[in-house]
């Protein structure tokens, strides 16, 4: 595909050890090029992912039925494999969109579904019993008989306790319904604990969602990374873009619209926020690809991320994430990045 660049590395030089690197030579990632061939293997669930995992947090909210099947139909095309939905994006909508398309198409066992649990009015936290329900009402909604990643979603139920969560959990999985745990806003001491209790027969949590990005780094830059690294969990970041600011468009608080996410962007339109817009355009030039594509770039430099989340509202915009994929930043260039939010 010429439209995207590839991660074609020196492998023979380095197999040798005949070699020194340049400090500047371009970081392999996820291997070369962009396809249905490109996959990550995601932590040590067994499962291969595209390393970019099309979110579906806008479908059924702004993004109407039509035009999320038309950005599904363009991730696929470009050899992406796997979305990520929650029970409470919509109102359970963008469930039954993705639902919609999987059956229309055909397209249910060529897609990695990944489902954040726990938000859905109906069924809110992660008790034993809203649990099993949100993880039916989502297989409804979907028309599947199994979610392959389920996230369970700690923000909004500090109360029960994680002994119950993976009990169910484990349940769910006997039963077929789910396959690998996930794990969402959960605290470093958090996933200690559910390690113990894996070496006493619960599930193993094998894959962290935590909210990271160029701009927002300090949650996850810390203990969370060296636990992440430590459990050899696949971390699949969400809000890449930070709501669409690390693609470049927004660059006036003027021009930003009203509402949330206007304010969320706004509150970026600061020193640090231009200094980091600045240095994604240099390193966009230089690579010839988008600023988003850069963004994501980044993020996939960096070594304990397997695959980030990342909503599109036009298929436009999938053309210009994809690239994210094939870009091989140099050592240099991701320096250069990370400088510009430190």
């Amino acid at each position: 595909m010429g439209l995207f660049s590839t991660r074609a590395a020196d492998q023979s030089s380095r197999a040798q050890g005949s070699a020194i690197e340049h400090p500047s030579a371009p970081i392999p990632v996820v291997g070369p090029g962009v396809g249905e061939g490109i996959r990550a293997t995601l932590g040590e669930t067994g499962l291969e992912t595209f390393p970019l995992i099309l979110g579906a947090a806008e479908f059924g909210w702004n993004v109407d039925l039509e035009t999320s099947h038309a950005i599904l139909d363009r991730y696929v095309e470009f050899g992406g494999n796997a979305v990520h939905t929650a029970d409470g994006y919509s109102g359970g909508r963008s469930e039954y969109i993705i639902g919609q398309w999987m059956h229309s198409r055909s397209r249910r066992d060529d897609v990695l579904l990944h489902v954040r649990i726990g938000a859905h009015a109906d069924n809110p936290g992660l008790d034993p019993v809203n649990l099993v329900r949100a993880v039916e009402g989502s297989l409804t909604r979907l028309g599947a008989e199994r979610i392959d990643v389920v996230h369970l979603d700690a923000s909004l139920d500090a109360d029960t306790s994680l002994e119950d969560i993976l009990a169910t959990a484990e349940w769910l999985r006997g039963a077929g319904k789910i396959g690998a745990v996930g794990a969402f806003r959960f605290t470093p001491e958090r996933l200690v604990e559910a390690r113990i209790l894996a070496s006493a027969g619960y599930p193993r949590i094998e894959v962290l969602d935590e909210p990271y990005n160029l701009i927002r780094r300090d949650a996850y830059e810390g203990d969370l990374r060296l636990v992440a690294g430590a459990q050899s969990l696949a971390v699949t970041p969400s809000h890449a873009l930070e709501h669409g600011f690390l693609s470049g468009r927004h660059r006036s608080k003027s021009r930003v619209a009203q509402g949330v996410r206007g304010e969320q962007l706004r509150g970026h339109l600061n020193r640090r926020g231009i200094r980091i817009l600045r240095a994604l355009d240099q390193v966009a030039t230089q690579v010839q690809a988008p600023v988003a594509a850069v963004s994501i770039a980044w993020l996939l430099a960096q070594r304990t991320i397997a695959a980030p989340i990342v909503n599109a509202f036009a298929i436009q915009h999938v053309d210009e994430l994809m690239q994210g994929a094939g870009i091989s930043l140099t050592r240099a260039q991701v320096a250069e990045l990370t400088r510009a939010g430190n």
